[in-house]
This record gives structure tokens, sequence and C-alpha cells, in this order.
């Protein structure tokens, strides 16, 4: 008789299986409560629903209510969508660009102009492939292989994507016809993915999809402009450049052409930070200060920095007050949901305080400027003051710059308030882009081994949180920005996996950030490596790799 194992799930039940038992089939045993089960943890690697189990093993079911579960549906409908595009028109080439509001926009290139009745067809064909439940199916191909299957279906970007990829051999899931490199795990079949949208949007469309918050229904969705130039100035840029994708970059990094990449990415982020700077110069009679707002590892500090360069060539003083010193003292900060300190709430600032100083400074006063220390959770003063000069402009940094509400006592037209964050613009391939967030993860890692000594494992850990605050503190007032700063930079992924990657692999099976760990390697493996030597000082990016010529310039 064959010996059974033991399969410990989500930490309370355990269960006797036969060797080989799917996690599909060990759910007909555990059956989820409330929410979707998209995906399992097995021992802290990240895996999908038709994994056999072969020795005794601790199992965490995934389910859309979480970040990770979330991502796997979207990536999962994604694929669903190119299928559908491909099968409705064929010959045409769907690319994935970027998410907009609460989903993904694309575009189609066809024979002709998209029109709206192409999508209401893309759409009804992913519900007939959706409501035919069929599976997305894991292999595991020698590259020659995976090359013809790639070039049958017509995936030429895969084809590119694979001489980058090390080894012999690739990990691909098929669903019907259409084949993806695996990025992840996928849902078991496509009869889990019934909640989308999708809709024309000129000149392609958006894919409107569930978040975590609510993952049985689409929200409504939320028109951003703003963002949506920004986006399209960086897709722009990216054709400019010629490097729209991670093989375009690989190529110039692998073939000695990135230098004049550098030196064209750094000057565009140069004149577009000296045109922020001349906006503000023509307005100077009205604006009395200035408000940089961002999420976490965005660039904002050497932003400021190299803004008020720009500014006092255009003969304004800036002068910057930091948001960190109008904390209130700890025992009267609030607190969250689980009863820790929330330092990221508005209310953590003592707004009061902090208008009644704008007001003085803006009408010529003196203020005695605070000073919080962080070890006592006190404010102090240490007998430094601060009184505005007929050439200077205050100039403040911090998560809820874009909050009227921090400044409520100052009239709008008094202020300028700039919203800066890393969009990136480019994609592994036309399905599988890069997000956003993955990005400042990465910058973010690199920052706080070098300055905080906090290890990968340690970051990835408080990661969730802090995105928590940016949805609850940023995002929602990004669009009230006059204007947009996009400190991505399209070479800085292969500058970044050379020193995030070592610490990755630092992190153990047995540790709960092994799979976050995994998926980010997972990501960094497709690109090519390049050294920090051609980053010039100013660089955003130095501000997290180091070597920045602002270090030490601010507290």
């Amino acid at each position: 008789m064959e010996e059974l194992i033991k399969v410990q799930v989500d930490g309370d039940y355990t269960y006797e299986v036969a060797p080989g038992t799917t996690v599909l089939e060990l759910l007909q045993m555990h059956p989820p409560q409330n929410m979707p089960v998209v995906a399992a943890g097995i021992n802290n690697l990240l895996k999908d629903l038709r994994t056999p189990l072969t020795t005794s093993c601790e199992v965490r079911l995934v389910n859309l209510a979480s970040a990770e579960g979330m991502r796997i549906y979207h990536r999962s409908i994604t694929m669903v969508l190119m299928r559908a595009v491909a099968e409705v028109l064929p010959g045409s080439t769907a690319v994935i660009q970027h998410t907009l509001g609460n989903g993904l926009y694309g575009e189609i290139h066809y024979d002709r102009p998209l029109r709206d009745r192409d999508i209401a067809r893309v759409e009804r064909q992913m519900r007939y492939i959706i409501e035919a439940d069929e599976p997305f199916l894991h292999t595991v191909l020698n590259k020659e292989d995976a090359e013809r299957l790639f070039t049958e279906a017509g995936q030429v970007d895969k084809i590119q994507l694979l001489k980058y990829l090390p080894g012999d051999e690739v990990a691909i899931y098929a669903c019907g016809g259409y084949y993806d490199f695996c990025h992840g795990p996928m849902v078991p079949g496509t009869g889990c993915l019934k909640q989308f949208r999708l809709r024309f949007y000129l000149p392609g469309f958006i894919l409107e999809l569930p978040k975590t918050e609510s993952p049985l229904e689409i929200p409504p969705y939320v028109e951003q402009g703003k963002l949506a130039n920004i986006h399209f100035e960086a897709k722009k840029w990216a054709n400019i450049l010629k490097v729209n994708n991670v093989v375009s970059l690989n190529d110039m990094v692998t073939g000695g052409d990135v230098a004049n990449l550098i030196r064209v990415s750094e000057a565009f982020h140069e004149k577009k930070i000296a045109q922020i700077a001349d906006q503000i110069a023509d307005n100077i009679d009205r604006i009395r200060i200035v408000l940089i707002a961002g999420p976490s590892s965005s660039g904002k500090t050497s932003f400021a920095q190299r803004l008020s360069t720009q500014l006092q060539v255009n003969g304004i003083r800036p002068v910057a007050i930091s948001l960190d010193d109008y904390f209130v003292d700890r025992e009267h900060t609030p607190r969250d949901e689980n009863g820790n300190y929330d330092f990221e709430s508005i209310r953590a600032i003592d707004i009061p305080l902090f208008n009644d100083h704008l007001i003085k400074l803006i009408q010529g006063e003196e203020i005695k400027l605070p000073y919080f220390n962080f070890k006592t959770g006190k404010r102090e003063y240490h007998g430094e003051r601060l009184k505005l000069g007929p050439a200077d402009l205050l100039v403040v940094e911090g998560i809820h710059g874009l909050n009227d509400l921090l400044t409520g006592s100052i009239p709008k037209g008094r202020k300028f308030k700039i919203y800066v964050s890393a969009l990136t613009q480019i994609n592994l391939d036309n399905q599988n882009r890069i997000p956003t967030t993955d990005v400042r993860l990465l910058r973010r890692i690199a920052r706080d081994q070098r300055c905080r000594g906090r290890s990968a494992r340690e970051t990835l850990a408080m990661w969730p949180s802090v995105r928590r605050g940016e949805e609850k503190n940023i995002f929602p007032f990004q669009e009230s920005a006059d204007v947009m700063f996009n400190s991505a930079l399209p070479y800085e992924l292969a500058v970044l996996k050379p020193i995030v990657e070592p610490h990755l692999k630092e992190i153990k099976p047995e540790h709960p950030e092994f799979a976050e760990a995994g998926r980010l390697l997972n990501l960094l493996r497709y690109i090519a490596p390049l050294g920090m030597d051609e980053v010039p000082l100013n660089s955003i990016v130095r501000e997290f790799i180091g070597g920045s010529c602002f270090e030490g310039t601010v507290r």
C-alpha cells in the first residue's frame, strides 16, 4: 500500500493524501469559504493549483483578496485577451502598455484603424473562452522546441526574448493555441476569470479588472487624464530611443550602445525639470510654495534637489522645510486598524502648526523651526529660525503634498503641486508589462540595504504596508497635481539588477518573503546587467544605487 503524505493547509488543518494529489484535488477536501482560491504557496514556493504534491508539505492557499492572488488573476485574464485578439483579428499585434485607473491600457496594431466594434468582438470571444473553462497547462520545454512553438503561433516577441533567457530549458503556459512564458502561476482554468470589462479607449482599449479590496466586482472607472498624458509621453519617448521592451534594452547593453541611451535619457530628465522650473518662474508673483509628492522610491528627493538647481538658474532661491519635523508627538500619533502607529496618516502631521508657519513665512514673518527627534518621539526647538526673502520660494517634499488638507489655509493659486512617480516605459514582451511598482520596489531594496542596513527580506516584509499607505494617501490625489514628472529611466533595471539580485538570493525558502523574492528574481533573469560607471552623479537612480552628488544635502 502506498504511503500517504501529510499536508498542512493554512497552518490549521492537516490532511493525509496520496503522493501526486494536486492542490486542486486537495481543495475538494478543504473547500474555500468565501473567496476563490487561485494558487498555493507550497513550502513558500508559489505554484498553480494543478501542481502535484509529492512529499509532506505546508500549503498556503492564495485567494483573490491578496495582492499575489490578484496579480495571478490579471496575468491569466491578459493571456485570454491576447488569445482572443489573435483569434478575432488574425494578423494583428496586441500590446499591453500600462495600467490606467483600475485597468490595463493596450493597443492593437492592425491593417486598419481599430474600431469599437472590434473591441466588442474581442470581448465576446474572451467570454466564449471563459465559458468553456479551458485549462492553463504548464510545461517545460528546451529552447529549440519553445522557439518552434512560438514560431508556429506567430508570437515573434517571445522568440526574441528567448535568446536572453539563461539555461537550456524554459517554462511555458498554454491555453488553447496560445503560449506564454511562465512569469508565475496561472489560474487553473479560464472559468475562474468572469470578472472583467473590455472597452474601446482611443486609440486602443482598456481592460477593466477587479481590485483586492473588492475582488468579485469591477469598480467604476475613474478617468485619469493627466496620468494618461504622462504615459503617452513615456511611450513616445521610448519609441524615439528605440527602447520599448527588454529585448531592445538588452541589445543596447550587450551591443555597447548603452552610453548614448544613458546620456539622452538623463538629458530628457534635465529638460523636463528645467521646463517645470520655468513654469514656476513664469508665475512666481503668485506662487509662494512648491509641494512635491509621490509614492515610495519615486525619486522625490533627487528631483527636489535638481529642481532647486533649475530654480536658482531662474533667480529663485528655494528654501526647503521638512514635513518630518512637523510630526505630532509620538503619543498623539493616530493608530491603524491593527493598533500600530500610523505614521503615514495625514493626522500624524501637526496641520495647524504647519499652516500657521506657512502663513507667517509667506507674509514675511519669522518662525522658529521645529525639529522632530525620532528617538524620543518628541518635537524639539534648537533655536533655528527662518524668514523668507523676496526671492525665496518654499519647497516642501512629502507624501501628503497633494492633499489640500495639509495646506488648507493657503489659497490654491499660491501653491504649485508636483507629482513624481516612476512610470516604467518598457515591457518584457507584448503581453507582459513591467509594473511600475516592481521598479520602485527594486529601487527601495537597493537603497534600504545601502543606507538603512535593512535586508531585502525586511524591505519585502514591509512593502505591503507601504503600498496600502500609497493607495490611501497618495494615489487619490495625483490628478490634482499642476504637473507630473516621470522619474523612470529606460536603462535603470539593467543597473539595478547586479545590485539587488544577490540580496534577493539571500532569502531562504523558510522565509515568508521567499515567494516574492522568487517573482522578482524571475523578472530580473530576463535583463542583461549593467555597471553603474556610466550613470551621472546627479541621476535620480543614484539616489538608490549610491554615489549621488546630492547625498548629505538633506536630512
